[in-house]
C-alpha cells in the first residue's frame, strides 16, 4: 500500500484540472512543496485551520474522484502489466524482437 503521500501526490497528478485554484495551491504547497499548514496559511493570510479544512476536503474530492473513474487504478494495473511482459520478452524474445519490443512498451509508459 502506497503511503498518504505518495498517494495524494498521484492523486493530485490525475485530478489537478478538477479542483479550483485555491484547492490546486494549498495541495502543490502542502503535497509537493512540504510546506506545514502554518506556512500556507501566513502564505495566503488566512488561519491555519482554514488551509487544514481546504486541504482535508479537497483530500476527499480526490478519493472521490478516484472511487468514480479509477484513473490512478488503471494506471497502477497496466505499469504493472508492462512490467510483466517486459520481464516475459527479457526472458523468451531473442535480442533484435526484444529491442523492439521493449521500446514499444517504453512509449506505452511514456503516454501516461
Amino acid at each position: 500500500m502506497l503511503g498518504k503521500t505518495t498517494r495524494m501526490n498521484f492523486l493530485f497528478d490525475f485530478y489537478q484540472v478538477l479542483l479550483t485554484p485555491k484547492q490546486k495551491n494549498y495541495m502543490a504547497l502542502y503535497y509537493l512543496d512540504d510546506f506545514s499548514l502554518g506556512e500556507i496559511a501566513e502564505e495566503y493570510n488566512v488561519s491555519r485551520q482554514a488551509v487544514y479544512d481546504n486541504i482535508k476536503r479537497t483530500e476527499a474530492m480526490l478519493e472521490d474522484y478516484e472511487a468514480k473513474l479509477h484513473l490512478f487504478e488503471k494506471f497502477q494495473k497496466r505499469n504493472a502489466l508492462l512490467d510483466q511482459l517486459s520481464e516475459l520478452i527479457t526472458e523468451h524474445v531473442n535480442s533484435e524482437e526484444r529491442l523492439k519490443v521493449l521500446n514499444i512498451i517504453k512509449e506505452i509508459k511514456e503516454l501516461d
